[in-house]
């Protein structure tokens, strides 16, 4: 009794400590710890006032996806931006990071680059002159990637087209008279490039981390600096101490990828342990999204955007309480600040600037320059807890828009990201992929080898839905043919080639489940992952109970058409349907092989083809194979039905 009660206290204890440090490690239990530490002494001056110094804004766009085959409102709308957009905000500079053109084939299963999609992106930056307007920094993401045996390729025609026109990370610094402002890119696409779906992760290797280092050391002295890249930390395969860590003197780290997942999450924004922002954008393919990023006397700000709606309203003084960080920040100016400061952009004019605190009316904000707009205020009125500005803009053609936020004054009070996005974010999800391939594996290992060596019990009366699945385990496990065949088919999908062909137009390698060898070089697994579990969970274990059930069938004394006619139709035919569903679905995966690598591929490809077809021939076993270790389970089980 007092060892159980031990062992309930130790691993309540253990849950407990668990859970704190994940709350802590997703920011749900308040600041993360580094937030007390400051990196430079208190600076209350200068504080946001009536002037219009100390302010620079420019602009993210991301996933552009420019296509020969689908939309061509993409790059009609990608001139207008570059045109009509930045004129009117005129932005210090514009981060492009990445997929900027889609290099799909036509049916869109297949990776390739076309020229004539970097034509385009290039041709609207010639167009529009917006190289000449603003700083243009364009980077690759793992699209831009696609099919390219390495980046000295002719087919790399970032290299031709795009505006940096340069591999790898480098740094940009924005000077201004109240000081400069580091941006730091983060190329993390693979080299040589996959087709299409192992170039979804990106990847830095020990030589592009000391790169990283020496250019965040570079920054050091800078007002700040912000990190920019294609791929979301989360989807980055880095050596120890991890991206993360290497961008930890950074503000934010601007980045794209995900699309939104396909608008499910518009919102994707978290804080790294160590302060750093991350702020994925929604893409600019399907959604038309863009960011617009301030920072005014060093306090930073951004709003996330889309393409045609006026007026933009970006309120910098007082900012957003989410998105606020004494360690990168002197938020200590906020309270020293005599003015409420917005950026109002149109294509007409502004009319009006409303600002409303908790709902009251406090004024109309008056034109200083350019888009700044400001209002006094004193922001020791607001000293206690949290509240929320509104600001309405209104144009003279009538069009209006309006920002709103929670804000506070206080610097011991903070607010949590969404506890989704900020698992999307934070955790790495090539470890969480290996770890879930892996336990499936041994799960399913554990499961046929347990009951390959345990002794068959007798059914109890009468026999249930547990006890029947244990008995079709054991008989799945001690009948050789389909033991050795189950088996070999979860150790093969762990060990053994998937495929054969061209993972690179003109450059053959092999696909495992831990990454891709392909023209002399290793690929590290990441995506193969993923695709390992999918095919385990899809096929490989719905293979197996299904062979179960049809084994569970056969002791009960049927064949294929006696088991059909027995009336319990509901029972029957959706397991069938289940299993033909989870067939086609392998079927597709055949063609979908064939039309992204090649007819090699699909000709030599185990994991795909050859499971295809053998697996008819291995139902058609279960239902037709006579044994006497069969005859012995259908006499067990008739012995004990009827007694």
């Amino acid at each position: 009794m007092a060892i159980a009660l031990a062992l309930r206290v130790v691993s309540g204890l253990a849950a407990a400590a668990l859970a704190a440090l994940l709350l802590e490690y997703y920011g749900l239990a308040g600041p993360p710890s580094p937030l007390p530490q400051r990196r430079h002494m208190r600076r209350p001056h200068p504080a946001p006032g009536s002037g219009d110094r100390n302010i620079f804004w420019g602009l993210q766009i991301s996933d552009i996806h420019l296509s020969r085959f689908r939309d061509p409102g993409r790059a009609a709308d990608l001139e207008k931006f570059c045109s009509e957009t930045v004129d009117v905000i005129q932005p210090a500079l514009v981060l492009a990071t990445g997929d900027l053109t889609d290099a799909k084939t036509k049916e869109q299963l297949g990776s390739r680059q076309q020229e004539v999609e970097w034509q385009t992106y290039h041709g609207i930056l010639k167009k529009t002159k917006v190289m000449e307007k603003t700083a243009w920094l364009d980077i690759r993401g793992n699209h831009d990637a696609y099919n390219i045996p390495s980046r000295e390729s002719i087919n790399n025609y970032y290299r031709k087209y795009s505006a940096m026109r340069r591999d790898g990370s480098f740094r940009y610094v924005h000077s201004a008279p109240f000081g400069n402002y580091s941006f730091i890119s983060v190329d993390a696409t693979r080299s040589p490039g996959p087709k299409r779906p192992f170039n979804f992760f990106g990847i830095l290797d020990e030589k592009q981390m000391k790169e990283l280092l020496l250019l965040a050391k570079e920054s050091s002295q800078s007002n700040h600096t912000i990190w920019f890249g294609h791929f979301t930390t989360s989807t980055i395969l880095s050596p120890s101490p991890g991206i993360q860590s290497i961008m930890s003197s950074a503000t934010a780290y601007l980045c794209g990828h995900l699309h939104m997942l396909g608008g499910l999450m518009p919102v994707l924004h978290t804080r790294h342990v160590q302060g750093t922002l991350e702020l994925e954008l929604g893409d600019w393919k399907d959604n038309r999204r863009y960011r617009i990023f301030a920072f005014d006397h060093d306090l930073f700000s951004f709003a996330d955007l889309v393409f045609g709606r006026w007026p933009v309203v970006l309120i910098t003084n007082p900012k957003p309480l989410l998105y606020s960080c004494g360690k990168h920040e002197p938020l200590e100016r906020l309270l020293h600040s005599t003015h409420i400061r917005v950026l109002a952009f149109s294509l007409s004019s502004i009319a009006s600037v409303t600002v409303r605190i908790d709902g009251a009316h406090l004024g109309q904000a008056v034109h200083l320059s350019g888009p700044i707009f400001v209002l006094k205020w004193n922001p020791r009125n607001y000293v206690n807890g949290t509240h929320n500005i509104e600001v309405v803009v209104q144009d003279s053609a009538g069009r209006s828009q309006s920002a709103h936020h929670v804000f506070s004054v206080q610097e011991n009070i903070h607010l949590t990201f969404d506890p989704l996005a900020s698992f999307i974010l934070l955790t790495d999800h090539c470890i969480l992929a290996r770890v879930l391939f892996v336990l499936i594996v041994l799960i399913q290992l554990a499961t046929l080898i347990t009951f390959r060596l345990l002794v068959c019990p007798q059914l109890k009366e009468p026999p249930g839905f547990v006890s029947l699945t244990s008995f079709s385990l054991h008989v799945l496990s001690k009948i050789n043919i389909f033991y050795y065949s189950v088996l070999l088919l979860t150790l093969y999908t762990v060990l053994g080639p998937w495929f054969f062909g061209e993972i690179i137009d003109g450059k053959l390698g092999c696909c495992f489940s831990f990454g891709i060898f392909v023209n002399g070089h290793f690929l590290q697994g990441g995506m193969t992952f993923v695709v390992g579990i999918l095919q385990l969970v899809f096929f490989n274990i719905p293979l197996m109970a299904y062979l179960c059930w049809s084994l569970l069938q056969r002791c009960f004394g049927h064949n294929f058409r006696s088991h059909l006619r027995k009336g319990k139709y509901l029972k029957i035919i959706p397991v069938h349907l289940l299993m033909l569903l989870l067939y086609t679905w392998q079927v597709y995966s055949c063609y979908f092989l064939h039309m992204t690598y090649g007819t090699l591929a699909l000709l030599v490809s185990p994991l795909r083809t050859w499971l295809t077809l053998l697996t008819p021939v291995l139902v058609r076993c279960v239902w037709t194979l006579k044994s006497a270790e069969l005859g012995a389970f259908m006499v067990q089980l008739k012995s004990h039905l009827s007694s």
